[in-house]
């Protein structure tokens, strides 16, 4: 399995705060793929890592990412996403 790259979005926390809706803020990448979610479940190892430099993990800025090469369940609003 491929490494997976787990953050939260606080872009869109930001905006369904501010326009009162439910958007996913839970981004799971792997590879060129992201998927959106209101929670994961790791089903293995994983490790939380903090940005020890002022360069971010990720190329969307996140610096601080859950990575995993574990299967990951994604969940929107309690389904199966």
């Amino acid at each position: 399995m491929s490494k997976k790259y787990i953050h939260v979005n606080q872009h869109k926390i930001r905006a369904n705060l501010k326009n009162g809706t439910d958007e996913p803020v839970i981004t799971v990448k792997e590879g060129k793929s992201n998927k959106y979610c209101h929670s994961v479940e790791i089903l293995g190892p994983s490790v939380l890592r903090y940005s020890e430099t002022d360069k971010p993990i990720l190329s969307c800025g996140a610096r601080v990412v859950i990575e995993t090469e574990s299967e990951v369940l994604t969940h929107l609003r309690g389904e199966l996403a």
